[in-house]
């Protein structure tokens, strides 16, 4: 086995690279001054019942939002309206608007009938039900005597 000399100042070239690449990435979808479109976050969770979405939507009433389910793929689409820069003095504007569309694939256990949404505080919830025959029996064991 050959020893190798270990050069720090080589791995800190390449992180400065890396940087500056992710750097370069970020600024160039903002050339305009205005990102066009946006990609809010997305927390999905199972618990015992089903599947819970979380997503943050700020500024967005429900009317703003369009959930669908088609072939066990949920899409929610929405749109962040522009304000209007004409009546306004903006100096800066870095809130991402523009429309937005994620898609997810759901899980078979899923039941699609049994889909709630609510909207409270700029977060989405969407809660989406096992189906009855996906749910595990239980079943008890009794003493023999």
């Amino acid at each position: 086995m050959a020893i190798v000399r270990w050069d720090p100042l080589k791995d800190l070239v390449s992180i400065q690279e890396r940087i500056n690449r992710l750097f370069d990435d970020a600024l160039s979808s903002r050339k305009s001054g205005v990102q066009s479109d946006w990609i809010p976050p997305v927390d999905v969770l199972e618990t015992e019942k089903g599947v819970l979405l979380i997503v943050e939507v700020p500024g967005l009433k429900e009317d703003d939002i369009d959930i669908q389910i088609s072939d066990n793929i949920l899409t929610i689409k929405g749109e962040r309206k522009l304000p209007d820069v004409e009546k306004e003095n903006y100096y800066r504007l870095e809130r991402p608007y523009g429309k937005f569309s994620r898609s997810f694939q759901l899980p078979d256990n899923v039941d699609v009938n049994k889909v709630k949404a609510s909207l409270k505080d700029g977060i989405l919830k969407i809660s989406l039900e096992k189906s009855e025959k996906e749910k595990p029996k239980v079943i008890n064991v009794i003493k023999e005597d």
